[in-house]
């Protein structure tokens, strides 16, 4: 199933149409490693759709403020049950940005051109189905990410992301420790700060966020979506959600 027609239908949004095959090949996606809005925070939140979801956007929406969850497709769940399903449309009815973390969570480095964009189109595919969108920006498991992706990502029309800074929570910081990570940050008082969160640790959702939007909405932040805090369209194209059928599944 490796880079089949749904992979040349997403691509064809990217290709300029002077440029060669070999061209086209060689073109690097840019890398977004921090906001260009001052005064911006994009609080981001990788590995779901989980159940945690609804708190994240609760807290978020109770504050005036919008974040950006990085979708797997194939991770904790799959993408298609039901109950992620809601997840997805959830948080893109709530006014959060959506945006491609991948298929299955695997080490983009460690696989083949083909196998990459497999990865890639699986989950894009998905987010079109489910509501209507195709992301603009991806986000490679664990930050990993050379040449070969970059070059995938360019033909599929989609930036690479990254962060500027890491609560820690994916490599075992204490609820603590993040707080203590984030009034950090806040004391250097950096123009714009891109955060990196999961929403599958429910000490990450209940405790560490509540904390981090008031500290940072304190500090005179604006807490806005990665696409608002680049001043950049979250997606390559908008249209209606598809209707589940058989082909919905992992």
């Amino acid at each position: 199933m490796f880079f089949k027609a749904a992979v040349f239908v997403t691509a064809c949004l990217a290709l300029a149409a002077s440029a060669s095959p070999a061209q086209k090949r060689q073109q690097l996606a840019q890398v977004i490693t921090q906001c260009t809005v001052p005064n911006t925070v994009a609080l981001t939140f990788d590995d779901g759709p989980w159940v945690y979801l609804y708190d994240v956007s609760k807290a978020l929406v109770a504050a005036n403020a919008t974040g950006t969850f990085f979708f797997n497709g194939n991770n904790y769940a799959c993408i298609y049950d039901a109950d992620e399903i809601k997840r997805v449309r959830y948080a893109y009815d709530h006014g959060h940005q959506v945006a491609s973390h991948t298929w299955s969570h695997k080490d983009l480095n460690t696989l083949t051109w083909d196998q990459i964009h497999d990865e890639m189109w699986r989950v894009e595919q998905a987010l079109q189905r489910i509501v209507g969108v195709v992301p603009a920006f991806m986000r490679p498991p664990f930050g990993n990410y050379n040449d070969l992706v970059r070059q995938a990502s360019f033909i599929r029309g989609q930036k690479v992301v990254t962060w500027d800074f890491d609560s820690e929570d994916s490599i075992g910081a204490t609820p603590a420790q993040s707080e203590n990570l984030y009034d950090n940050i806040i004391a250097q008082r950096p123009s714009t700060i891109l955060a990196l969160n999961h929403e599958v640790y429910e000490t990450t959702v209940h405790q560490v966020l509540p904390y981090a939007i008031s500290k940072l909405q304190n500090a005179g932040y604006r807490l806005v979506t990665l696409s608002e805090c680049l001043g950049l369209p979250a997606y390559q194209s908008v249209g209606p959600p598809g209707i589940p059928d058989a082909s919905w599944q992992c």
